[in-house]
């Protein structure tokens, strides 16, 4: 897919983050839009801004957890635009929290729409992306699809699974040489709202020795560095180039770089400045707080 003018993209999340800048870069190059979100004021916001670039756009209220609710959306984006070419599986939440302090629904909550959310994307549209004669599969994994954290088994058990599943499509989709393609995206640090709105739990002291307000306000002030804009540009130009991996942000290529030199040793290296970290951090007696 070397041109985005005249398809048609189906975009997750599309209320915020990625997935607006998505809609808003694809839509400035003549892409039509079928836009979904649970969030139906901020997909609401996405879709007027879209409309601007005087395309044409579509959009359901779906909660990419319910397969029957993304296969109806699926079915509808084929009777409001007669094909679809591109679909971006990039709905996502954030979870936090040790294995032993995590509930079991923790696990449930965000693997139904992290993991549950991409494979129902994929198999809704897979169809529809083939009869178009050229369609391509996008599945956004993480950095932490890459490497692991403590404190994050529930969110790092999804991105790797995304991880796996893509690359294992993409196998399957080069065999099949059916016209379609897939990537799987791990982007770094994000300018989005995703850190601040994570369910995060104070179990998180005996990892990190912050609560989970600390911890959530630290993960988004230190770790969001780059903009939906550029993760938006990345993404695309990647699809063009029908990449199989899509890195995004200096700290993503780093992370892929030390994997792949020291892939066990790291774990070691986390463990102990980790522990350095908690050694030497300033006393606070009180918990950071922060509106939800």
């Amino acid at each position: 897919m070397k041109s985005f003018h005249d398809k048609v993209a189906a975009i997750t999340g599309a209320g915020s983050g990625i997935g607006r800048a998505l809609a808003l870069n694809l839509a400035r190059q003549g892409c039509e839009l079928a836009l979904s979100d649970i969030n139906e004021q901020g997909l609401a916001e996405t879709v007027e801004q879209a409309r601007r670039f005087e395309v044409k756009v579509s959009h359901q209220r779906v909660d990419v957890a319910d397969f029957e609710a993304v296969r109806h959306w699926a079915d509808q984006v084929m009777i409001d635009h007669g094909r679809v070419n591109l679909i971006i599986n990039n709905a996502g939440v954030a979870q936090g929290g040790s294995v032993e302090g995590n509930a079991l629904d923790d696990y449930h909550w965000i693997m139904d729409i992290n993991f549950w959310g991409v494979v129902h994307g994929t198999k809704a549209f897979l169809p529809y992306l083939k009869a178009s004669g050229a369609g391509h599969i996008v599945n956004v994994s993480s950095v932490f699809g890459l490497f692991a954290q403590p404190g994050m088994s529930a969110y790092n058990a999804t991105k790797y699974a995304v991880r796996g599943f893509t690359e294992s499509l993409r196998q399957e989709l080069d065999i099949a040489d059916c016209g379609v393609s897939a990537s799987c995206v791990h982007p770094g640090g994000i300018r989005t709202n995703i850190a601040l709105s994570a369910r995060m739990n104070d179990s998180l002291v005996t990892v990190t020795g912050q609560d989970a307000n600390q911890s959530r306000q630290q993960f988004n002030d230190l770790l969001l560095r780059t903009s939906p804009e550029k993760a938006a540009a990345v993404i695309l130009r990647g699809v063009q180039r029908n990449q199989r991996r899509i890195l995004i942000g200096l700290d993503a290529r780093g992370v892929d770089l030390m994997m792949r030199g020291m892939p066990a040793l790291y774990q070691r290296m986390v463990v102990l400045s980790m522990r350095l970290a908690a050694r030497f951090a300033p006393k606070n007696s009180g918990k950071t707080e922060l509106a939800e």
